[in-house]
């Protein structure tokens, strides 16, 4: 809250020595609105921002976070990402050292720290992840993955294991073989959340992770879906936590890739086939860790 606080208090003394300042405020707001939702926000996601149908009871306050290689909506009532979104292209960099602690974003009501976590049994799980943004955006895109508002509570086993695998495939395998694709993915919670212990962060049932490739010409966008309950097996095969983007959007009340012509959006959003991505060669890959 400390760098909240210096920020205002900057912006008023800047207003006191420049009032004229104030009337362009309103012009300054309209250009931002208009770049914001016309051209930064669609560049950063494939058919669309994904949209809240059904908003969680605590969601509260959400607002949309543009960072370096990925973007994200944050819930300040969940203090978790809603969802977040990032593409997959070549890898370009070297992913540099991770850095010692997370950081708070102070462009989040709560600050929700590093230290919210620690003593909570539950890992600090990266929605975007660290290695993937890293390599393909680079190292100021890297330190943007360790803010607050990119984690969600996950139990080590499904953050060091599963869901780790399924990170690494995303990364290298799939993008071997198939080239650039979307990635959209996040939390799920139950009607009635727990908080992490000492702290205001709820914790999520499961969590969601969609692929999705543009198709070339004629060709539908082909589509893989993910859902990870929070005591996912660490040993277990990718294939059984295949799933549906119906599934997720009932279970989440978001709306992802609507501006798809609707028929395209009904088809790909209710298939399940895993062999367009062949998950079977991997799905049983052994942990790194």
């Amino acid at each position: 809250m400390k760098t909240n606080r210096s920020l205002i208090n900057a912006v008023i003394q800047l207003l006191f020595k420049h009032p004229k300042i104030l009337f362009a405020l309103p012009v300054i707001a309209v250009i931002w609105f208009g770049y914001e939702n016309l051209i930064a926000r669609p560049g950063m996601a494939f058919m669309g921002v994904p949209q809240i149908t059904q908003a969680h009871r605590d969601k509260g306050l959400s607002h949309i976070l543009r960072n370096d290689g990925f973007m994200l909506e944050y819930s300040e009532g969940l203090r978790n990402p809603l969802w977040v979104t990032y593409q997959v292209t070549q890898a370009n960099y070297k992913s540099g050292k991770r850095p010692r602690q997370f950081s708070s974003d102070w462009r989040s009501l709560q600050s929700i720290s590093h230290q919210d976590y620690t003593g909570s049994g539950f890992d600090r799980g990266h929605m975007a992840p660290n290695y993937l943004i890293a390599s393909r955006y680079g190292r100021n895109a890297q330190l943007d993955t360790f803010l607050m508002t990119n984690i969600s509570p996950q139990k080590a086993n499904l953050n060091q294991k599963s869901w780790q695998r399924l990170e690494e495939l995303v990364a290298n395998d799939f993008h071997d073989w198939f080239g650039d694709f979307w990635v959209v993915t996040g939390p799920i919670f139950s009607a009635t959340p727990k908080t992490l212990k000492n702290s205001s962060v709820r914790i999520p049932d499961a969590f969601y992770k969609i692929l999705i490739k543009p198709g070339q010409q004629a060709e539908n966008p082909q589509v893989l879906a993910f859902i990870f309950p929070q005591n996912a097996g660490a040993n277990d095969s990718l294939m059984k936590f295949v799933s549906t983007i119906d599934e997720i959007e009932k279970r989440t009340g978001l709306d992802f890739f609507h501006q798809l012509d609707d028929n395209i959006e009904a088809l790909i959003e209710a298939e399940k086939s895993p062999q367009k991505w062949r998950l079977s060669e991997v799905a049983k890959r052994p942990n790194r860790y």
